[in-house]
């Protein structure tokens, strides 16, 4: 979950960044893209996620000693993402926005 959280934390400022710059008129290539932006955010943390669950969570041991790794354990990671993903990009935009953009 350390891996989402770090992965929405910094996706999260560099959206506040770009969400900022454009609303002081800062002329960027591409225009507004911030859905784009939120959307790759979403799927980067919930990929990440499950990757790094997968890799890091292997399934028991068991009888037999060996420890295997499964979808399981990245479908653990991508539902713990999930939410770590919207409630960054929520703090960030309602908590976090209003005091940096006075």
């Amino acid at each position: 979950m350390l891996s989402s959280l770090t992965v929405a934390v910094v996706l999260g400022i560099i959206y506040l960044a770009y969400d900022i710059a454009l609303d002081r008129g800062v002329a960027i290539v591409g225009g507004d893209l911030r859905v784009l932006f939120v959307t790759v955010d979403v799927l980067v943390v919930l990929v990440v996620g499950s990757f790094a669950t997968w890799l890091l969570v292997p399934q028991p041991a068991g009888s037999s000693g060996r420890r295997a790794r499964s979808g399981w354990s990245a479908a653990l990671g991508f539902f713990a993402a999930v939410p770590i993903a919207y409630l960054t990009l929520v703090v960030i935009v309602q908590v976090v926005r209003p005091l940096v953009a006075r």
